[in-house]
Parts: C-alpha cells; sequence; structure tokens
C-alpha cells in the first residue's frame, strides 16, 4: 500500500516538475515540428502540381540559402563540394595542379599559379582561360568544374586554354599541394625579421613557430607580424600565435552564446617562445575573424604596437554541424571578446536597415575599455591600429573595378606587352594610370550608384504618370553630371587602385614569394613598422 502511495504521489510531482523545466522546449520543439510540417507539405504540393516542371533541388537549394541569408552571411549551407573545400582551407593540403582557380559558367580561369607547382611547370600563367579538361568542355559540364583538375598524385590531366587569343594545350602531372599558413619570412634587416600569416589553417601556429625561430637565430631582435589580408580560419590556432609571445595563463579570448556549452573563456597553454621581443602587427580592411582575435589580443595586452588600416570586424564565431549526405551547416553560435572584454564586430545583422542591408555600428555607438597599461580602446568597428597608415580611400565603385577582374585582366595585358628586368624597382607612372582608365572604357566598365536608381526609378514613376515632359531636360543634366562624378570618383580613389594595379602586376612576374619581397623595400606600412621598431622609445610610447 505505502509503495503504491508513494508512485501516486512521487511520479505525479516528478512528472509536473519535468514538465515545468521542459516547457520552454516544448514549445520550441513544437514550433519547429509544426513549421517543418508546413514547409514539407507545401513543398510537396508545390513540386507535384505547378504548372510547368520544377527542379526540387533548386528549389530547395534557395530556399535554404534565402533563409540562412536572412540571418548573416558566415551561417552557410555546405554542399560536398563546400565541405571539401572547407577541408583543404583548414588543412592546407590536397591534390591538384596547384594553382588558384575562378570559376565561371564557360572557362576556368587560372588566378594564381603556385611557384613550382604541377601548373606553373606546365607553363600555365595567371590569366590563362581553360575551357576544356581531357575531353570535357567547361561550358556544358553541369557539376563544379574545379573538381576535374583534381586527382590522385601523378594522375595526368590535359587542359585546353585560351591566352591573349590563342589557344593553347597542357598535360599537367597532378601533385600534393601544402597551401603554407606562412607563405614567406625573412629579414629586412640585419636586426628586424618579418612574418606573413596568411591563413588560420592546422599549421598556423606551426609554421609561425618556425619562422619565428629561424628568424631569432638568423639574428632578430624585433619582429613584423603581418596579418594584411588573412581573412581567419581556427581559433585555437590563434590563440597558440599569441601565446608564441605572452606567457602561459594568459587570457585570450571569450565566446558568448545563448547556448551554454558555447561560453568559454580560452587562455594561452604553453610556454611562450619570446615575451619581450619588440612587435609590431599589420592589419588592414581584409584582416577578420582570428586576424583580429591575434591583433586584438597583442594590442589589449600592450604586447604589440598595431600598425595599418581598421580591421573588417568579424566578432562572429561559426561551428560546422554535420547533416545528410555529406553536407554541413556552418552556424554562428557565439560572439567573441578580446582580453578588455570588447567585441569588435562591425555590422549589426539582427537590426537592418528599409532595404535589409546590415547596420553598421556608429562610431558615437563604440564603448571604450581599456588594455593592460590602461590605453583606451574601442569595441563595434574592428581592430583601430595604434598608427594608422595608409588607408586608401576605395569607394563602392572602385569595389566594382575590382570585383569585375578589371585590374586582373589589366595586369594580365600588362604583362604581356611590358619587359621588367628588374621587378623590384618597379613603379606604375600616372600614364599608366591614364592607360588604365581608357581600359575601363574600352571594357565598357558601368557601375549604376544607388543615386542614379534612384533618379531612375523616379523618373520611371514620373513618366508613367505623365509628368515628365517639365523635367526629363533637367533628369538627363543629372545623369550626364553623375556620370562625370563617377569618373571623378575613380581619380580620388587613384592610390587605392594604382596599389591594386602594382601588386597584381608583381605577382604575375614574381609570383607571391616575389611580391613580398618587392613589399620590403616599397610598403609603405613595412616602412614605418621599420621605423618604429628601430626607435625604443618611441615603440615604448605606443604602449604606454
Amino acid at each position: 500500500m505505502k509503495q503504491f502511495f508513494k508512485k501516486k504521489i512521487i511520479i505525479p510531482v516528478l512528472a509536473c516538475s519535468l514538465f515545468f523545466t521542459t516547457t520552454a522546449f516544448k514549445n520550441d520543439f513544437f514550433e519547429i515540428a509544426k513549421q517543418l510540417e508546413i514547409f514539407t507539405t507545401l513543398f510537396k504540393e508545390l513540386n507535384m502540381n505547378y504548372v510547368d516542371e520544377t527542379n526540387p533541388g533548386d528549389l530547395m537549394d534557395i530556399a535554404i540559402k534565402s533563409m540562412l541569408a536572412s540571418l548573416d552571411p558566415y551561417t552557410n549551407f555546405m554542399n560536398e563540394q563546400d565541405v571539401e573545400a572547407a577541408r583543404i582551407n583548414n588543412t592546407g593540403d590536397y591534390t591538384g595542379i596547384g594553382a588558384r582557380i575562378k570559376t565561371f559558367k564557360d572557362k576556368l580561369v587560372v588566378v594564381e599559379p603556385y611557384k613550382d607547382y604541377p601548373a606553373d611547370k606546365a607553363g600555365l600563367k595567371a590569366g590563362d582561360e581553360i575551357i576544356k579538361v581531357g575531353n570535357v568542355l567547361i561550358e556544358t559540364y553541369k557539376d563544379y568544374a574545379g573538381d576535374l583538375l583534381k586527382g590522385a598524385p601523378n594522375s595526368e590531366v590535359e587542359v585546353t586554354y585560351n591566352r591573349q587569343g590563342k589557344t593553347q594545350t597542357a598535360t599537367i602531372k597532378r601533385a600534393e599541394v601544402e597551401i603554407k599558413a606562412v607563405p614567406y619570412f625573412s629579414m629586412i634587416n640585419e636586426k628586424t625579421g618579418y612574418i606573413v600569416l596568411s591563413k588560420f589553417n592546422k599549421k598556423a601556429h606551426k609554421e609561425t613557430n618556425y619562422a619565428l625561430r629561424d628568424l631569432k637565430a638568423q639574428g632578430a631582435e624585433k619582429i613584423i607580424l603581418d596579418l594584411r589580408g588573412n581573412p581567419g580560419g581556427l581559433l585555437n590556432e590563434a590563440i597558440k600565435i599569441v601565446n608564441l609571445f605572452v606567457p602561459k595563463g594568459q587570457l585570450v579570448v571569450t565566446t558568448k552564446s545563448k547556448v551554454k556549452q558555447y561560453n568559454k573563456t580560452y587562455y594561452t597553454q604553453s610556454e611562450p617562445i619570446d615575451t619581450e621581443i619588440p612587435l609590431v602587427v599589420l592589419i588592414n580592411g581584409r584582416s577578420a575573424s582570428a586576424s583580429e582575435i591575434v591583433s586584438g589580443a597583442l594590442q589589449d595586452l600592450d604586447r604589440a604596437v598595431v600598425v595599418g588600416s581598421r580591421s573588417f570586424g568579424k566578432g562572429l564565431v561559426q561551428r560546422p554541424k554535420l547533416l545528410t549526405y555529406g553536407t554541413q551547416v556552418k552556424i554562428t553560435i557565439s560572439r567573441y571578446y578580446t582580453p578588455s572584454g570588447r567585441c569588435i564586430q562591425a555590422l549589426d545583422y539582427w537590426h537592418r536597415d528599409e532595404n535589409g542591408e546590415a547596420v553598421r555600428v556608429k562610431q558615437e555607438q563604440y564603448n571604450a575599455f581599456k588594455t593592460k597599461n590602461g590605453r583606451q580602446v574601442f569595441d563595434g568597428g574592428g581592430v583601430y591600429p595604434d598608427v594608422l597608415v595608409g588607408q586608401n580611400k576605395k569607394s563602392p565603385v572602385a569595389t566594382a573595378i575590382v570585383n569585375n577582374d578589371l585590374i586582373f585582366n589589366y595586369a594580365t595585358n600588362y604583362y604581356y606587352s611590358h619587359k621588367i628586368d628588374d621587378i623590384n624597382t618597379f613603379e606604375l607612372s600616372d600614364a599608366d594610370f591614364i592607360d588604365f582608365k581608357k581600359y575601363l572604357k574600352t571594357n565598357n566598365f558601368s557601375f549604376e550608384t544607388e543615386t542614379e536608381k534612384a533618379l531612375s526609378k523616379a523618373f520611371e514613376t514620373a513618366t508613367n504618370e505623365e509628368l515628365n515632359d517639365n523635367i526629363e531636360k533637367d533628369y538627363n543634366t543629372l545623369m550626364a553630371n553623375l556620370k562625370q562624378s563617377k569618373s571623378d570618383v575613380i581619380d580620388e580613389n587613384k592610390a587605392f587602385l594604382m596599389e591594386s594595379l602594382t601588386e597584381d602586376i608583381v605577382k604575375q612576374y614574381a609570383y607571391r614569394e616575389g611580391l613580398f619581397d618587392y613589399y620590403k623595400t616599397h610598403d609603405a606600412r613595412i616602412k614605418k613598422a621599420t621605423e618604429i621598431l628601430s626607435n625604443p622609445s618611441k615603440y615604448s610610447e605606443y604602449l604606454e
């Protein structure tokens, strides 16, 4: 009887407790299940009854990508090709021809052949347009054409490509390709070492460690760590790299999430290489994520002087989750905070403007924080350098020029029409810039600004309302003035465009390694870093 009584009382109590503690979970679960059922029935009815033939795979792809795009740019669905690309990015190893390739519908364009790898040995150059791999025409290939270049080590592949209007073929023997996290390091002068860290893959710490030790063995008493253009990567590698320069047990980064298990605090775990060696870190607007963890932590700890321009401002952490059929979803799970407590996320994806665009955090909304020595630093807009150098103006027009491959294509043409005996003495002239502007006109470069779109829409509305008679002349004058303004903007962006052209041209002649050699004597940020490091008292002043 007692046992029965206990069961009768205790079991309902436990059930009630369980109910109340899991109500929120149940509500979420019910809502998820409900929405999935709605979507499943909608998807079935649509594909069964739509008037024309539908492609379920394409519809689902659009549905998934549109849903994720409403969150942030980093929460992404990854198909099998994307998963493989992520693996290569993280490990730095794959088997192929050894070149950076850009995929178009009808061709594969060689962006950069890696020095001494198969594509380079076979004679391929930047700008070559691969139109056929083996017997497969790129324009008729339905899957991801870049995979055609991959294969087993020592297997051969024949490629047909166009170069400057001529069709050629080459047979390439595939090989293991290693993408270095540290593609370059060397001495700048007798006392200063220079390390380029281009990505945070699984080899980042190991290669940076090796470079640092090697340079110290060569006599380096000061170090420049170049993180410009580094888009980030693995969080743990960033922590290990900070650890090279700061003691064991030092806070580097904290992650905060709505999911308790993702709330973590990361400290350095090993003995450092050198906690005293003067250090300058170079960043720019393309230094993101893990690059900002390293530069932000070293700045907060007053362990390095940060030089360059404001970093990208990505303070969000992603984690891949396995899905079915070899796919994955990469989900933003938390925000990260540097040792001073700041989050440097620049764009607010959760409070968008009327056009659905993420809102940039305004400077007046930045919060102030203190470094270890009491210096003031701010959140909200990326890592701001201690010494601002070379923040070249870059407007949407200049960005469109880059995105349309006009810098790259001009550099390719320049390579085939100019002979340069010593690339280290190379400099573009004003005449070259004038020639580049002519090239833009010849190639019908057009970029419709938001102002033009708004005016065009307004005039279209006026025409529909039959109000355009008295304003057409003024409209045409405004559009002509805007066209001239866009031409003026190109001149205003001359510094950025000339620098971008120079970089692409130097790479055409001397590979990426040659570009880093070129930087050592021509780059304004490296010159400034070297100057700071050569003056111990000035270096110390920046950190006080």
